[in-house]
């Protein structure tokens, strides 16, 4: 199996968690305070990974060190921005397509390190204010403050797969991972600390959602996103990880019994289709890749 062919199919499986992620986190909320959930999810989730890379971790060097903290640092903002978004939004699939907006940022926030966009970003950006227009006209739909956190989530993701994708080319999975996870927890527990009511007596349900949302939302999802994402280029992974908000969207209506009105479901599907116009020039490239010619057995 080719290295781009194992990176697809461990950024789908990734999307698949992130999709469980939102359901996982959902549920969570119902309990706990949210950026308090956030600490306690990413401190278990990045002790897991310290133990498990606790000598790769040794190695890394003052540099390594700083880019993982910068990453990180980016990383740990955003999920503020997600967790406060999940749990002031009143439709979690709706909440998914806003947050996957960063895909289609992700170009945009390349041109400032550097790389010239190409014209297909231009061109999905209007198709993006569409379908957000579909969304603030429809009379079953507002934009609150959930909404608006999971925007300002979306620039800060697209900000974080940038810079995750350059270093995790030169920097091993597992402490790069790692070092993201820890600072993410310390920056949502000195926050909780500071802004809210800290009840811990939960039902074992509640914590239980917890601990799915730790190991299998967080340790193994972030893992394997970052190891994807060291194995091909992000433009390339940006294509697959626009899953994400389907599969999201899907269990929010299998579990949750969430529903779209029409208008709705054109606003995210325009949403959608902005993030594939995006990415056309890729995906044209991978549907007329040439084929090699197997040669003949004796």
């Amino acid at each position: 199996m080719s290295q781009s062919t194992q990176a697809d199919l461990l950024l789908v499986l990734t999307t698949l968690l992130a999709g469980a992620g939102w359901i996982f986190s959902k549920e969570a909320l119902q309990g706990l305070s949210p950026v308090l959930f956030l600490g306690i999810r990413f401190s278990l989730a990045a002790l897991v990974l310290v133990l498990l890379g606790y000598q790769s971790l040794r190695r890394l060097n003052q540099l390594e060190l700083k880019q993982a903290a910068t990453v990180g640092s980016v990383f740990a903002v955003a999920m503020v921005c997600w967790i406060l978004g999940l749990h002031y939004a009143s439709h979690v699939g709706v909440g998914a397509f806003l947050t996957s907006l960063g895909v289609v940022l992700v170009p945009l926030v390349s041109w400032l390190f550097g790389e010239r966009p190409s014209i297909t970003l231009w061109l999905s950006l209007p198709v993006v204010l569409a379908g957000l227009a579909c969304l603030s006209l429809d009379s079953h739909f507002s934009f609150g403050w959930g909404e608006v956190f999971f925007l300002i989530a979306a620039v800060l993701f697209a900000l974080f797969f940038v810079l995750n994708s350059r270093y995790a080319a030169k920097i091993p999975t597992l402490p790069l991972t790692a070092v993201q996870l820890v600072i993410t927890g310390l920056v949502s527990f000195v926050l909780s600390f500071f802004l809210e009511d800290w009840q811990l007596q939960q039902p074992p349900m509640i914590w239980l959602w917890v601990v799915a949302s730790a190991f299998i939302a967080t340790s193994m999802r972030f893992y394997l996103q970052t190891r994807a994402q060291g194995m091909a280029p992000a433009s390339h992974t940006a294509i697959i990880m626009t899953l994400e908000p389907i599969w999201t969207a899907l269990f929010a209506a299998l579990w949750l019994s969430e529903t779209m009105t029409l208008l709705q479901i054109a606003g995210c599907a325009l949403i959608f289709t902005a993030m594939l116009v995006n990415r056309w020039k890729v995906i044209w490239s991978l549907l007329h890749k040439p084929k090699i010619a197997k040669p003949i057995g004796h």
